[in-house]
């Protein structure tokens, strides 16, 4: 891989070509049978879709109400509260952040990457400081976070344990290992390898009782074991592609739901019912690339992101697209998708070293805020929302410099009417 980027190994990528097919509409015909409708019905000028220029009368007609719900609105102001570096390294590649995860009291956040550390923040830590208002603070990891715990290999993934208090922490490696970290005796306390040491990418709890967990990894399979066991009894395997193309994630339904999603290097996303895991009941194949992430929205929707530079909104009725969101760029490295259930919002990084945030009623970013110079060749590769109250976020970005960036967002009170 030579320098540190969050990518997939090369057998792991996938390069494909497309040719889209662009289809071909006889203007004039269509001009002309909307013509003769307005006169059989002049209430209805103007309020079809579309911003056609009538050329003969020199006036541009209003665009209808349903075209104007696809204009992105930015119901949002952002704003950058923190920003956490390492003064001592200046920002070294051995720092690179690779996740960020906010405990299921919203309260810590759990950061790992590169430099095999799990470093722990409190919320409070990170946006309590002096001077408020627009000012923004500038601390150093060292002094920012409350305590670090060392570990064997870099890291790819974290995920608290639910019903744990916020004190069990699994983890993922690159070296194929899966631990479990006690945070209030900061030992590891449990641990297993059976991905045959190829490196595991994502891990996941589900959030029924019993809490079961997955793995998902460069062996082509995603194994669900019982965390209560010593060892980790192994529950299930599967091989969602017969290519055995890499699991790049994992995510249980959060919801409760008996749905856990897998993304693949096979270009496509894929759901398994936990009762049966033998053949997926979902398969989401819309992107040309690998599929990096997917994560639940809410209990009918999923949204994927891709290194095809775009994330996809599912539906899991039918595995239908009901939404592609595009502008952020991403065609080789991990980049970070988090999704705000309470406002609506996804978030990701770019190989343009942006943040961007997605509304997902639009397929254009409604925000879209530089992490630092592009031309130093970082990027943004994790993001994580804070998943609490409806009219404030709190949006956390590690860069592959190993910045922390702490992104405060208000809803605004009015919306400016056309």
């Amino acid at each position: 891989m030579g320098a540190f980027h969050w990518s997939k190994s090369p057998e792991t990528l996938i390069f494909t070509t497309t040719s889209y097919e662009w289809e071909m509409k006889n203007l004039f015909t269509q001009f002309y049978l909307q013509s003769q409708e307005e006169e059989k019905n002049p209430e209805r000028k103007g309020k079809e879709k579309g911003n056609k220029r009538d050329e003969d009368e020199g006036h541009v007609v209003s665009p209808s109400a349903a075209e104007q719900e696809e204009r992105p609105k930015n119901e949002w102001d952002f704003k950058l509260a923190t920003v956490v570096s390492s003064r001592a390294t200046g920002g070294a590649v051995s720092d690179s952040l690779g996740v960020i995860e906010f405990d299921p009291s919203e309260n810590l956040i759990a950061t790992g990457g590169i430099a095999r550390k799990i470093r722990i923040y409190s919320s409070q830590s990170l946006l309590s400081h002096e001077g408020g208002g627009d000012d923004v603070a500038f601390l150093d990891h060292a002094n920012a976070c409350d305590y670090y715990m060392c570990t064997p290999a870099k890291l790819s993934s974290l995920r608290w344990r639910p019903g744990s208090g916020g004190r069990l922490l699994g983890s993922g490696d690159y070296d194929g290992g899966v631990m479990e970290y006690d945070l209030e005796r900061r030992v590891p306390v449990f641990e297993r390898d059976e991905h045959g040491g190829r490196r595991v990418w994502s891990v996941d709890y589900s959030h029924c009782d019993p809490v079961m967990a997955a793995s998902g990894s460069d062996d082509g399979t995603m194994q669900m074991w019982d965390p209560r066991c010593d060892g980790g009894k192994l529950v299930a395997t599967v091989r969602p592609s017969g290519a055995r193309s890499s699991v790049c994630c994992v995510e249980f339904n959060p919801f409760g739901g008996p749905l856990v999603a897998l993304g693949c290097a096979d270009r496509k996303a894929y759901g398994y019912d936990v009762r049966k895991m033998v053949d997926p009941v979902l398969v989401f194949d819309g992107h040309h690339k690998t599929v990096s992430y997917v994560r639940f929205l809410d209990g009918g929707t999923i949204v994927s992101a891709g290194t095809d530079g775009c994330l996809k909104l599912w539906s899991t009725d039918d595995s239908s697209v009901i939404r592609t969101y595009k502008g952020h760029t991403n065609s080789r490295s991990f980049v970070g998708l988090s999704v705000w259930r309470n406002g609506g919002l996804l978030g990701c990084g770019s190989e343009n070293n942006q943040v961007f945030v997605y509304d997902k009623r639009w397929s254009e970013p409604i925000w879209v805020n530089g992490f630092g110079a592009v031309s130093d060749g970082g990027f943004v590769s994790s993001v994580c929302w804070r998943q609490v109250e409806v009219d404030q976020c709190t949006l956390v970005a590690g860069g592959s410099d190993g910045v922390l960036q702490v992104f405060l967002g208000t809803k605004k009170s009015f919306l400016v009417s056309n």
